[in-house]
């Protein structure tokens, strides 16, 4: 099968896993995703960590894989009044898809991850809000907190609150954002625990899609600004 032929199996899931809602399908679905979840070795899987010319550090000795997920949702600045300088970050909010359920799917690894490294791409110009009321496996939450944490809320498999720790520039062909339209993909980033965080240490948000502000806030009142994005985490405990 071909990169492209395996890329459209892909989009195939997530479209049904987005159109079926009743109860019945969401019920049949979680066994399933449960069954698939439970057979996935994470520990055949490699966070990806250089842009072809810079390199994110490795994860730390002793730690393992616990999750990997696909992000979706904003990147959040704001402007002052009359500013022509650019936005400033004020934080971000997105849901983390579990893509353990596609791993299986292909004949190897490298095959899987090949393909997810497409779909943020894709899933930046997929509609946040149909993507918050539909029944697609939804693993956790990323925000930031009442302090300004970058927070990222797994459920059962923990709670990470962190800080920064190291980052590089998206590569030069990453999806600027929606439809391939935008002012750039974010910087790839490794984030390491701060007091809070239960049963996760690291998280790394690598194939960026979009999220960058516009160079100005262009002189107008003050106003936010919200900057769809895509990204892949990966978190480690």
């Amino acid at each position: 099968m071909s990169t492209r032929s395996l890329f459209f199996a892909t989009l195939t899931v997530l479209i049904l896993s987005i159109v079926a809602s009743t109860e019945a399908r969401r019920t049949k679905r979680s066994a399933q995703l449960d069954s698939r979840n439970q057979a996935v070795n994470l520990n055949k899987y490699h966070v990806p960590l250089s842009n072809g010319s810079a390199s994110l550090p490795s994860p730390t000795a002793g730690l393992s894989l616990k999750a990997i997920t696909l992000g979706r949702g904003t990147q959040n600045y704001t402007c002052k009044a009359g500013s022509t300088a650019a936005p400033v970050a004020v934080g971000a909010k997105a849901d983390l898809l579990d893509a353990t359920p596609l791993l299986p799917l292909f004949p190897s690894p490298s095959q899987s991850q090949t393909i997810l490294n497409l779909i943020s791409e894709y899933l930046v110009s997929f509609d946040f809000a149909v993507i918050e009321t539909s029944s697609i496996p939804i693993l956790g939450k990323h925000i930031f907190d009442g302090a300004g944490v970058p927070t990222f809320d797994l459920g059962k498999k923990g709670v990470l609150k962190a800080k920064k720790l190291a980052n590089i520039a998206a590569p030069a062909t990453a999806c600027k954002g929606a439809n391939g339209k935008g002012d750039g993909a974010v910087d790839w980033l490794t984030l390491t625990d701060v007091p809070g965080s239960v049963g996760l240490k690291e998280v790394y948000r690598v194939e960026t899609a979009g999220g960058k502000a516009p160079a100005s806030c262009g002189g107008g009142p003050d106003h936010h600004i919200e900057v769809d994005y895509a990204a892949q985490y990966w978190f480690f405990g």
